[in-house]
């Protein structure tokens, strides 16, 4: 199970890092305003991701149910970031053009079928690294 949530987690990390390039590369650290995914946001969530992935690893290695759930832990944290930023970016999508004045939101430009793999993806390697750290 371990090593099905590593592969999840890994896939669903490249996904979520052509996102973040879309992100960077669209403005999107110049974002202040509000209803915009705000830097804060997105590199806690990356920061916390890469974090609890090389726990992941490290644990794939050692076999320390310690910090099996810590990572677990972890990515409940960058569960709700995710959920917080999808939400933004959701939100903002059904207003459209209505949305404000201004330029479009970095967000804005990310193929739909990657968020939905993301997510997907993303809740997949929750449940998987819950079952590994319950040694199911």
């Amino acid at each position: 199970m371990e090593w099905a949530a590593l592969i999840s987690w890994i896939v669903t990390a490249a996904g979520g890092f052509v996102l973040l390039a879309i992100w960077v590369s669209r403005g999107g650290m110049q974002q202040r305003e509000g209803g915009r995914i705000r830097p804060t946001l997105i590199l806690s969530h990356f920061g916390l991701a890469a974090l609890g992935l090389v726990l992941w690893i490290v644990y794939v290695a050692n076999d320390n149910s310690t910090l099996a759930w810590i990572a677990f832990a972890l990515l409940l944290v960058v569960a709700v970031l995710g959920w917080t930023m999808f939400a933004i970016w959701w939100r903002r999508r059904q207003l459209g053009a209505a949305a404000g004045t201004g330029a479009e939101p970095a967000e804005q430009h990310f193929p739909v079928p990657v968020v939905a793999l993301h997510g997907l993806l993303a809740v997949t390697t929750l449940v998987l690294v819950l079952l590994a750290a319950l040694e199911v």
